[in-house]
């Protein structure tokens, strides 16, 4: 599906800064995207990418050619216009930590039972240095309950165009690039005891970690 043809089948707010999105990060962001084949085309998935820029979500987002939930702390819910936009574009509040609630947890499986698109950040919160983090446990619980594919997904360069405690570079290209989908069966094995979420997370970080930046263009 094109994007285009994706946006007009969004919620009206979500497809309008869909639309933002795509067009500042051709605009100020250009990089490449590659392994676009590895999205599935029907049914709920989640994608986990590293994070290291405030950048990631709407970079990420504006790639996958269906509506997505996204996480955001909870303390961001105040009275007014940020809280009517979060939760107009079905934005799932989660602790300051990177704490999932029982009524986040239903929320995502929600979603992806209605075959939407749920992003996550293993890394709980953003790289000061850039380099990957450990993963923390809550995105292993999270796919242990859903039991639907994992994408894993890195971002390329927004640690350069817009890092934690850094200026926004604007020009400065932010690519991504989607791997191959990991079955239940390969990220969850039960027998891993009280080690089982912590795992999971594990080996979808270890996931993020293999995927290589794109090739560059030849011209």
């Amino acid at each position: 599906m094109s994007p285009r043809h994706a946006q007009l089948e969004m919620e009206p707010v979500y497809g309008f800064f869909y639309g933002i999105c795509r067009m500042a990060h051709q605009m100020f962001f250009r990089g490449d995207a590659a392994g676009l084949e590895n999205l599935p085309e029907s049914g709920g998935y989640i994608v986990a990418a590293n994070h290291a820029s405030l950048l990631d979500p709407p970079i990420v987002g504006q790639f996958l050619p269906r509506q997505v939930n996204f996480f955001a702390r909870k303390t961001l819910w105040k009275p007014g216009l940020a809280s009517w936009w979060l939760d107009a574009v079905r934005t799932i509040p989660v602790d300051r930590d990177g704490g999932v609630s029982l009524d986040a947890i239903k929320r995502v499986l929600h979603a992806l039972s209605s075959g939407n698109v749920v992003i996550v950040f293993p890394e709980g919160t953003r790289s000061r240095d850039g380099e990957l983090q450990p993963a923390r446990p809550g995105v292993g619980l999270l796919a242990c309950k859903a039991h639907v594919p994992v994408v894993p997904a890195r971002v390329f360069g927004s640690f350069e165009a817009f890092g934690r405690g850094g200026r926004l570079r604007l020009g400065s290209p932010v690519s991504v690039v989607f791997g191959r989908p990991l079955p239940p069966q390969e990220y969850d094995r039960p027998g891993d005891g009280r080690e089982r979420y912590a795992r999971t997370a594990a080996r979808i970080m270890e996931a993020i970690t293999r995927i290589e930046p794109p090739r560059a263009r030849v011209i």
